[in-house]
Formats: structure tokens, C-alpha cells, sequence
């Protein structure tokens, strides 16, 4: 993708390059939400090795100065303070659940069943911490993805050749591709691999709970016992 550098404006070329070249230092998120949204981001995103987008400095950028989408739900905060309160309600969540354990101390598993609690919550209209779960995760995915995908690693993997300003697309259409432009690798559609996955998440987060709940029936009975 970096081959088109030369075709780009400098203001494009600038931008981009910029993104590849992320701050080391964080602005916004404290360290210890930082030990909260750093595997958050990679449980959303699915990203469990390096090389890795550097979805947490892109979203600490973006939040450090300001930059939202303009507007937020009624019933939580401003994008920014929303964001510090949901790393601290699925922190409390895991304390809760894990023995007074902190999110960053458990294990992805354990991690993965507290998202998946309020992904869940979501899909099914509910509450969580007395807002809307939708809400909540909108807010994590709209900002992860969109921190994702503004990275040329992620327009690498899904085979964007990038901005095409000034020069513009000439073929549009479906299916329709310009000179510098390829053809999938793989030609198939990546909804059913989609399901299977959240499938097993969704068995792995019931065997999870599951689990946990007959530790807490062994340690209760345990105590009557004594």
C-alpha cells in the first residue's frame, strides 16, 4: 500500500504516515485503565500476537484531544469520561465475579466471558450498570474499529490500496477494480467462519461461568462444613 505514497498529496501522505508513526506516550487513559482497555481492545478486535494495530495509542490520541464523532447517547457521558467509566464498571465486574481479582490480572478466558457478558446484554435489549448495553458497546466498537481500520496494516489485510486522492477511482461498480487495484486471494465469504467463531465464544463464556459457579457452590459447602 505504501508503494502509492508518491501519488498521494503531501497532506494525504502526511496523515498516513503519521498513523504509522503513533506516539509511544499516552495522553488520556491512566495506567490502570490502561490494564483494562489495552486486552479489552484486543479481545474486541481479535488481535492475541504481534504485530499488532496500535488500536490503544490511536484511541488515547483521538480521546486526548477531543476528537469524537460529534455526539453521544443521552444516557452516558461524553465519549471521553464514557469511556472511563465502562473501564471501571468491567473492572468492578471482575472483582466481583473473580474473587475481588482485577480485569488485567485475570486470564483471556475469564477476560473474554465479562465482555461477552455485556455483549450478550446488548443483543438482548438489557441494562448494564444501569445503562444501556447496547450503548456500551457501541461505544467500544465503533472506537476500536474505527481506530483499527484507519491503520495501513489493517487496509494491508483487507486488501485497500489507499486513498486514491488526487488521482480517484475510475472503475466503480461491483466487482469493477482499477489498474493498481488486485483480486481477493481467497474468493469467499467470511460470514460463516464469523459464526463459528462467536459460536465457540459464546460455549467457551457458559463453560466459563459455569465453572466459576460450581467453585463458589464446593467453597460454600466447605464453609457449612466446618
Amino acid at each position: 500500500m505504501l508503494d502509492s505514497v508518491d501519488a498521494w498529496d503531501d497532506v494525504t501522505a502526511g496523515v498516513v504516515l503519521r498513523r504509522l508513526a503513533h506516539p509511544a506516550d499516552l495522553a488520556f487513559f491512566t495506567p490502570h485503565e490502561v490494564s483494562v482497555a489495552a486486552p479489552l481492545l484486543d479481545l474486541l478486535l481479535d488481535q492475541d500476537e504481534e504485530p499488532r494495530v496500535p488500536v490503544l495509542e490511536l484511541l488515547d490520541e483521538r480521546l486526548a484531544v477531543g476528537e469524537t464523532d460529534g455526539w453521544h447517547y443521552d444516557d452516558l457521558p461524553e465519549d471521553g469520561e464514557a469511556w472511563r467509566r465502562t473501564l471501571a464498571w468491567l473492572d468492578d465486574d471482575a472483582a466481583e465475579r473473580f474473587d475481588g481479582a482485577r480485569f488485567a490480572e485475570l486470564d483471556a478466558g475469564r477476560q473474554a466471558a465479562l465482555a461477552q457478558d455485556v455483549q450478550t446484554r446488548s443483543s438482548e435489549g438489557q441494562k448494564w450498570h444501569g445503562v444501556s448495553a447496547e450503548r456500551v458497546w457501541s461505544l467500544w466498537t465503533r472506537y476500536a474499529c474505527t481506530a483499527f481500520y484507519s491503520h495501513p496494516w489493517a487496509w494491508n489485510e483487507i486488501g485497500f490500496p489507499g486513498p486514491a486522492y488526487p488521482r480517484g477511482y475510475l472503475n466503480v461498480g461491483v466487482g469493477a477494480r482499477d489498474h493498481w487495484e488486485v483480486a481477493d486471494s481467497v474468493d469467499r465469504r467470511p460470514t460463516p467462519f464469523a459464526e463459528r467463531v462467536e459460536s465457540a465464544r459464546r460455549e467457551h463464556a457458559a463453560l466459563v461461568e459455569r465453572h466459576h459457579r460450581a467453585h463458589l457452590r464446593a467453597h460454600h459447602r466447605e464453609g457449612g462444613t466446618r
